[in-house]
């Protein structure tokens, strides 16, 4: 395979991850509408785990190779991390809509940026300070404290940017000494039983209909990391991760048409300056690479 075929076929496979996600977040928030968030994440990483489990049973060794680590703390934290983040992240939804969600939540490269530093040891030069400092700039346009109309809820999305910054650079901490069948084994397995224990408290009944949508709800969560994996295989992440960011402009679309939400100008105005700086930060960190 080319590297030209190579990397059209990385920003395909990112493209299809980014729309599987704008979907996956769209079914959460219909369903986090009626039935409590715990139950509707626990279900989630049921099918998430025995996807990871089945994963680990095809690869050499097993099950107890891709569970191997010599940093199981490590490993557990950040999985627990992922787990309370999905679970705020989709409160969320119901809180503030999916457009001024990942509006907010578009600025979790630049807290990686930021974290990297402390968490990693890692250099972090006067222009990427400089696109951290205006990425933040879009955030207080969009929540736009002062002006009367600033709401606590809207710390939520940050809140769970901030624990998805932290486990990715934790993912990348890891990465230096397991493999990255080690860590999705820890991720989905983990969060499986940590959820479970809050989640079994929060059953409620749910419709056949629903049913229906939880089922394509765990249908697109391992479809969305399957494409990921997909990627990452035939194409460098730097290089396909500025396409991230269209999940934004999908999850926008499906707020915007099907639940009926409102693209205020601060929201757009304050997202379009987080994607700007930091598609400049996903740029300087392949030059320094």
């Amino acid at each position: 395979m080319t590297q030209d075929h190579s990397l059209r076929l990385g920003v395909l496979l990112m493209l299809g991850a980014s729309i599987v996600f704008a979907l996956q977040d769209g079914i959460s928030r219909h369903l986090a509408d009626t039935y409590n968030v715990y139950m509707i994440v626990m279900i989630r990483y049921w099918f998430f785990a025995a996807f990871v489990v089945a994963l680990a049973r095809r690869q050499a060794g097993g099950v107890l190779a891709a569970a191997r680590t010599d940093q199981p703390l490590v490993q557990l934290f950040r999985a627990l991390l992922l787990a309370v983040e999905i679970c705020v992240m989709v409160a969320g939804f119901t809180l503030l809509g999916l457009v001024e969600s990942h509006a907010v939540f578009a600025c979790y490269p630049l807290l990686v940026a930021a974290l990297s530093g402390p968490v990693l040891g890692e250099r972090v030069g006067w222009r990427r300070w400089t696109a951290i400092g205006i990425g933040f700039v879009g955030v207080i346009i969009i929540l736009q404290p002062g002006f009367g109309v600033f709401q606590p809820v809207a710390l939520v999305p940050l809140a769970a940017a901030t624990m998805f910054a932290l486990y990715a650079l934790l993912t990348r901490y890891v990465g230096r000494r397991d493999s990255t069948a080690t860590s999705f084994f820890w991720t989905g397995t983990v969060g499986a039983v940590a959820v479970s224990v809050v989640g079994v408290f929060h059953w409620e009944p749910m419709t056949g209909p629903d049913w229906g949508w939880m089922s394509t709800l765990c249908v697109t969560g391992v479809l969305g990391h399957w494409l990921l994996i997909r990627c990452y295989e035939v194409a460098e992440a730097s290089a396909v991760q500025p396409f991230a960011y269209f999940q934004l402009v999908f999850a926008a679309c499906i707020g915007i048409l099907v639940f009926g939400e409102t693209l205020p100008a601060n929201v757009a105005l304050g997202g379009g300056i987080i994607v700007g700086a930091g598609l400049f930060t996903l740029w300087r960190e392949r030059q320094q690479a």
